[in-house]
């Protein structure tokens, strides 16, 4: 099944400041349906993470947004994660919602503001440890894959693919941060717990074949090992030119087949994607460091500097009504690709990803840009204005883009503007979808999405801990 489109059900979570009758919740006079999935059908649960949906309910004024929290913030916990141990080691398996596959990036994204809370509930540590343990065989089996199963004998649908595929392989689509996010997530994890156990020869092996793959994927030898091609109505779900893509300049960026929303590039150079590259590598180098596992941190270090050296020369292009922004996508010949995508990694989630961007003047006047007209993915309409992306077409606006808004502002006004349009687009279920028209929530894609509402309950607390006035 691909990431394109599925219908409304209904399955997902009661808040502790609402009382039950029967089937709805009670609260200042306004009935919401109990949608959460019921306590004995969750697949996890979390005594840090309920005590704290208990506790920022409890004190939000808009009761709406607080059952919206109580139901997106755990539903990675409730509905997608499946936990065992391998070996005496944890392993999680982490679909994203009505899709039986893991994706890296949606799984590290899914578990990643729970990360906070692992000191207060090993049990929760032992589940993110498990997600980190089970993504290094992912990368081991298939760096250029994005998406795997659980069952490592089940074949994909897309088994066809003009590409090198093997079974327990559910999408095999090269994109740069598919690599980045375990990153991200190993990284954080060790930050938050100080435990370097999963650290250990396997995870080695596999962030070797991270360097290794974003090395060749520069391009300085040939086109190297990767090519896609798929039979499809869909020009991008498919790679030009015999699946190596249109042609770039070699110039020291990374060369990515696919974006994050699993589309193909236009120009192989996808900025952000790049310069969260960048920001994985100094993350690596400071594990590597730390764990003594430092082969290859030479080539890192010569990698990180190539990259970065590239992306100053090749990243930003001058506009008239915003000056110098960062390029969506370039090709190293002087063509670029003015856009956004509701994808993360985004030119507009830069400064989520990368902190210290907040204060680059060229993000900020990037961001000014990604939410105009001027952007050819950003939708405005009577239900909501937002970004979208070629993924769903034209007119859809992914609530991940709103989300992804409020987390990148500093202002009041801009952060209650999309938390009110998050209350008013979720068609009445409760939670976040993939997309939704902008003239009509109700037609709205992927009623199932995990990735969207973990990252909606890690904005409310996010909101809650700086700014509860908005609440």
């Amino acid at each position: 099944m691909n990431r394109r489109s599925f219908m409304f059900q209904s399955t997902v979570v009661a808040s502790a400041l609402l009382f039950t009758r029967g089937n709805i919740l009670l609260a200042n006079g306004k009935q919401f349906p109990v949608v959460r999935v019921p306590v004995g059908k969750r697949n996890f649960t979390s005594k840090a993470v309920e005590q704290l949906i208990a506790e920022i309910t409890t004190k939000m004024t808009d009761k709406e947004l607080a059952w919206m929290f109580a139901n997106c913030f755990p539903n990675t916990l409730d509905t997608t994660v499946d936990y065992t141990e391998i070996n005496g080691k944890p392993d999680t398996y982490v679909i994203t919602g009505d899709i039986d596959a893991m994706w890296l990036r949606d799984s590290s994204a899914q578990v990643w503001p729970y990360l906070p809370l692992c000191n207060e509930d090993n049990a929760l540590k032992q589940l993110i440890a498990g997600v980190v343990y089970r993504q290094t065989r992912c990368i081991i089996k298939d760096p250029y894959a994005n998406a795997f199963y659980k069952d490592e004998n089940k074949q994909s649908e897309w088994h066809k693919d003009n590409t090198t595929m093997q079974r327990g392989i559910h999408e095999r689509k090269w994109e740069i941060d598919s690599l980045c996010y375990p990153i991200r997530l190993a990284y954080g994890y060790w930050k938050q717990t100080a435990d370097t156990t999963p650290f250990n020869a396997d995870w080695e092996r596999a962030m070797l074949m991270v360097l290794n793959t974003w090395r060749t994927q520069q391009r300085f030898d040939g086109k190297g090992p990767y090519s896609f091609m798929r039979m499809t109505e869909f020009a991008t779900d498919s790679v030009p030119m015999g699946g190596y893509g249109y042609p770039a300049k070699p110039n020291g960026l990374i060369c990515s087949m696919f974006r994050p929303s699993d589309d193909a590039t236009v120009y192989p150079y996808l900025i952000p994607s790049n310069m969260f590259a960048v920001e994985s590598m100094k993350q690596l180098k400071e594990m590597m460091v730390a764990t003594g596992r430092t082969k290859g941190l030479e080539l890192l270090t010569e990698l990180q500097l190539q990259v970065s050296k590239a992306l100053a020369e090749n990243a930003t292009v001058i506009t008239a009504n915003y000056g110098k922004i960062y390029a969506y996508e370039v090709n190293g010949y002087g063509s670029a690709n003015l856009m956004d995508d509701a994808n993360v990694p985004s030119l507009l989630s830069l400064s989520y990803l990368i902190p210290q961007l907040q204060q680059d003047k060229i993000y900020r006047q990037t961001r000014k840009y990604v939410l105009s007209p001027d952007n050819p993915f950003y939708f405005s309409g009577t239900a909501g204005e937002g970004i979208g992306g070629p993924h769903v077409g034209a007119d859809s606006i992914w609530p991940l883009s709103i989300i992804m808004r409020a987390l990148t502002s500093t202002d009041d006004k801009e952060i209650s503007k999309c938390l009110l349009m998050l209350k008013n687009t979720h068609a009445g279920t409760g939670f976040m979808h993939e997309s939704f028209h902008k003239d009509d929530a109700n037609r709205y894609t992927r009623s199932w999405f995990a990735w969207a509402n973990t990252l909606f309950g890690e904005l409310i607390w996010k909101v809650y801990r700086e700014r509860p006035h908005l609440l």
